[in-house]
């Protein structure tokens, strides 16, 4: 009893000193890009980020010194490691953000649950959130997130290196003579895969590459017989922080010989961050991708 009651007075205490800075700060009317409108500090000082790839972000655009708390995995740079954990990033400990003090909190729109960004908007907390379906979105994701940090001038110079760095695999890729079926599997059993619409397709095809896995949206699943009737002359396993999915996967497709990945040896083992996190470091995934895809394009590699 006296636990729960410790907590509550905490809880009090938080949301007191929440409401106090949300009075004192000078506030801006801003609209996030899932189109909500609310208002900000214009210079806000604690913030709270809700996912591993606006960690990233926040960072990249040099806010890392407003960030007062991060999720689970948050785990990029490594500055952000000695920040409070707030939970996963689809399991939000809502106590604990408000007791951080925070006055702004950053989200993405299909991770962050939706009645986690209620109940901190109930204590007077705003949730700036961002969109990341496509590589533009995520782009504009980094100008958002930089907007709302108050560094408009770092976001433009990461956005338009970010820009460069695509335009140029695409133009690479260009000269590619030949476009290589891929299978990106995400997950062994069952094998997912993202399907049209997602980044990792737009990663695929910008690459240079055929996604094996667009004809639906989203992210499909296959049974080993269906992937192994798809013909994938690449076959790309992401790490997903299990040392052992490589060599499952690796071993399972090696039971089929004729495949011509298999055949040919062109099973790779990426790292998942830099493919599955919708942050700067995405285009560093697209550039990796395409020279798995087309090591022919890359002579300097060799």
């Amino acid at each position: 009893m006296r636990r729960h009651g410790l907590a509550a007075l905490v809880l009090t205490l938080a949301l007191c000193a929440c409401a106090a800075l949300a009075q004192a700060a000078e506030l801006r009317r801003v609209t996030d890009q899932t189109g909500r409108v609310l208002d900000i500090p214009a210079h806000p000082v604690r913030v709270v980020a809700l996912a591993p790839s606006v960690t990233e972000i926040a960072f990249a655009v040099g806010g890392g010194p407003q960030l007062v708390g991060r999720t689970q995995f948050s785990d990029h740079p490594a500055q952000a490691a000695p920040l409070p954990v707030v939970g996963t990033y689809v399991c939000l400990d809502v106590e604990r953000i408000v007791t951080l003090w925070p006055d702004l909190c950053l989200a993405v729109r299909d991770g962050t649950p939706r009645d986690t960004v209620d109940a901190l908007e109930r204590f007077g907390i705003p949730v700036f959130a961002v969109e990341n379906g496509t590589l533009d979105k995520v782009v504009d994701s980094v100008l958002a997130i930089g907007d709302a940090l108050g560094r408009t001038k770092e976001a433009r110079t990461v956005a338009d290196n970010m820009r460069r760095r695509i335009d140029a695999v695409r133009e690479t890729a260009a000269h590619a003579t030949t476009r290589p079926g891929v299978l990106y599997q995400i997950n062994a059993e069952p094998i997912i895969a993202p399907g049209y619409g997602t980044f990792l397709d737009e990663i695929i095809r910008l690459a240079g590459g055929r996604n094996l896995t667009a004809a639906t949206g989203g992210y499909p699943r296959f049974t080993m017989e269906q992937a192994i009737a798809l013909a994938p002359e690449v076959i790309i396993v992401p790490s997903m922080d299990r040392a052992s999915t490589f060599a499952r996967a690796a071993a399972a497709w090696r039971e089929w010989p004729h495949v011509p990945a298999v055949r040919d040896g062109r099973i790779h083992h990426v790292n998942s961050d830099l493919f599955d996190r919708p942050s700067p470091r995405l285009v560093q995934g697209l550039e990796h991708m395409a020279r798995l895809l087309h090591p022919e394009l890359f002579p300097g590699d060799q």
